[in-house]
Parts: structure tokens; C-alpha cells; sequence
């Protein structure tokens, strides 16, 4: 199994201890408030070098301490075995992979490919538009490194663009246009031929669970004037151009990939708007569903789930109906309330614990 141990030491509420998880499937059992989102936070950081809950690791260290490690044994599809520790200490984060210094996370991307589930997943459904580009990216980001590249740089330039705009230095405006379309090109063209796969998921997923067919994902990007599959640099940056009075007096860039519209569609039509809360839920726990089994087909590796109290939301038989399409993954890590009937979801190779204010116990 992929995660074979955790080790904590002034994580959140945590009692610094290592845990066992030597386990296809892993349970942990508590209350709310217990520990249990604690778990899978540190199993994502030691993934992706960042927490899902906050930016400032400072909120992450033990009350009363100025610093947390975590360790982890991770065991790839080859058998191979890679550790990973992470610290934080006086406003420092340090990574090491294999004793070897990080110092960039993308050096962590397809290392130990975890999709996450969880409460916050609602706002690809109901929130800003923002939320959903997020959410593209990131599934491009769990195995493009060069994604990763093209966006940060994309979001340098935006940064300088939007800067001059609001000096009204200009002159400077040319150059920063044609770094603006070469990658903003790049990018739009990477999240639709993305949509268009993920598609092909999501919505046989979508009926299978919910029993409602043609739901889908519509990508409309900010240039869309350019009818193109593929539009040219030159046809960009004239439309770019053409814009540039209202970039002026808005002081900020009013179209590129940043502005990107991601909607949900039934036959053609908006369908968000008039979905049922249990049907704009569902929606982001089979993205997420989505998401592993893409990842899956693009890289040819099984991705490890953290699954932290979503079956809670679904009625008995969508429940039943969503355990059944979750794709293979190396290991599956779910979180449960106590009158939960997890003793129903347990196979041969499921471990249960019990979390009780920081402490894990089986």
C-alpha cells in the first residue's frame, strides 16, 4: 500500500506519534472536532507541500509550539519506497524527498497523487467562477509540471500588466501583450482539450449516481471571440489589442485565461441554477470522482483518496450508487462520525481507528 506510515510532531491537535497504514483502506472513526480532518490534512501536505485548509502554516503548529514535522514511507506501484518529511519552524518550510532537499513543490507532482474530497469541494458548483478554474488546474497540475510552469508565469505577467495599467505606464504595454497571449494560448488550449476528456467522464458518472443524463462541463474561454480550435498568436493579440481602451480605464486586464467561464449544462441550458442542493453536491463529489479517474487514464497510476465525512451528504442509495463508481486507487483514507455505518463500506482489507481529542487508536 502506498502510505505506510505517518509520523506527526505538533501537528494541529495531534498527538505526535506514528500510525500505521498498512492498509488498502483506512478508517478513522470520531466525532467532530476530534482530529479526524487533521489526519488527512497532514497526509495531503506530505503530498503536495501545502495544506487544503489554510496558507499560513503558522495556524497549523500545536497550540503552544512554534514548529511541526511530519514523515512519511510511501510506496510506489514499482515497490520503490520514498520518504518525505516536512517541517515548518520559525517561518521556514523545509521539504525533503528521499533526504534530498526540495525547493520547489512542483518536484512533488505525481510523487504521491492524492485526490481529495471534502465540504469546501460545494463552491465548484455554487462558487466563484474562480473556484472552478481552480479546479481545472489543478487536475492538469497532479501531472504537467510544465502546466504548472506556463501558469506561473502567466500569472507574473498578468501581475506586471495590471501593474502598468495602473501606473498608465503604457509604453510597457506591448511587450507585456505578447508574453500575455504566448501563454495565455498555451494555457486556454491546455484546459479544453482537459474539459473535453474530463467530460467523458463526468457525465456518464453523473447519470449512473443521480439517474440524470446530459449533464455536462462547458469551457468558455475569455477569448472567445476566436472561433479557432487552436487560435493563433496573432489573432490574440489583436483581440487583446482591440480591448485595450477598457483595460486602460478599468486599470486592470479584463480578458485572458484568468476571466475563463467554467458552467454546468443539461441539454444545452444552465443547470446549477435550478438543481437541487443534494444535485449541486453531487456535482462536486463526481468532479472530485472525475478527477481520479482522469488522472488514472492519463498517467497509467492509481491515485490514494482522502475522503473526509462526504458519504454523510448523500442519501442511502446515491450513497450506495457513488461507492460503486469510485475508480481503482492504490488506497482510500475516509473519516466517519460514529452513527455512521462504515462497518457497512469495510472489506477484508479495511483498518479502522478511533480519534479521540489528537489520539489515534484502533
Amino acid at each position: 500500500m502506498p502510505f505506510l506510515t505517518l509520523s506527526c510532531t505538533n501537528f494541529r491537535n495531534l498527538h505526535d506519534a506514528t500510525i500505521d497504514l498498512l492498509s488498502k483502506e483506512v478508517y478513522f472513526v470520531g466525532e467532530n472536532g476530534q482530529g479526524k480532518t487533521n489526519i488527512l490534512e497532514s497526509l495531503y501536505y506530505l503530498a503536495y507541500g501545502s495544506s487544503f485548509r489554510t496558507r499560513t502554516e503558522q495556524e497549523i503548529v500545536k497550540d503552544g509550539e512554534n514548529a511541526f514535522s511530519l514523515r512519511t514511507m510511501f510506496r510506489e506501484e514499482n515497490d520503490s519506497i520514498i520518504s518525505i518529511y516536512s517541517e515548518f519552524q520559525r517561518g521556514q518550510k523545509k521539504i525533503l524527498k528521499n533526504q534530498k532537499k526540495i525547493t520547489d513543490r512542483k518536484e512533488l507532482v505525481n510523487t504521491i497523487p492524492c485526490v481529495l474530497f471534502c465540504h469546501d469541494d460545494l463552491d465548484f458548483s455554487v462558487g466563484e467562477p474562480e473556484r472552478r478554474r481552480f479546479f481545472i488546474d489543478q487536475s492538469l497540475s497532479m501531472y504537467d509540471a510544465v502546466y504548472i510552469d506556463e501558469m506561473r508565469a502567466y500569472k507574473k505577467i498578468l501581475k506586471n500588466r495590471n501593474l502598468v495599467l495602473k501606473n498608465k505606464d503604457y509604453n510597457m504595454l506591448e511587450m507585456y501583450d505578447q508574453q500575455l497571449v504566448q501563454r495565455g494560448i498555451y494555457i486556454q488550449d491546455k484546459r479544453k482539450k482537459m474539459i473535453f476528456k474530463f467530460n467523458m467522464i463526468f457525465t456518464r458518472l453523473y447519470e449512473k449516481v443521480s439517474g440524470i443524463e446530459n449533464v455536462s462541463i462547458l469551457y468558455e474561454p475569455s477569448w472567445k471571440e476566436i472561433d479557432n480550435v487552436t487560435p493563433s498568436h496573432k489573432q490574440v493579440l489583436e483581440l487583446l489589442i482591440s480591448k485595450r481602451n477598457v483595460d486602460c480605464a478599468m486599470e486592470t486586464t479584463m480578458s485572458g485565461p484568468h476571466r475563463d467561464r467554467i458552467r454546468f449544462i443539461k441539454d444545452g441550458k444552465p443547470f446549477v441554477p435550478t438543481a437541487s442542493t443534494g444535485q449541486r453536491r453531487l456535482i462536486s463529489l463526481l468532479l472530485r470522482a472525475a478527477q481520479a479517474v482522469h488522472y488514472g487514464e492519463t498517467t497509467g497510476k492509481k491515485p490514494v483518496l482522502l475522503m473526509d465525512d462526504v458519504l454523510l451528504e448523500l442519501d442511502p442509495h446515491k450513497r450506495q450508487r457513488f461507492t460503486s463508481i469510485l475508480p481503482p486507487y492504490n488506497q482510500l483514507f475516509c473519516t466517519f462520525l460514529p452513527g455512521e455505518p462504515y462497518e457497512r463500506y469495510k472489506t477484508s482489507e479495511t483498518k479502522i481507528y478511533f480519534v479521540e481529542n489528537g489520539v489515534v487508536h484502533g
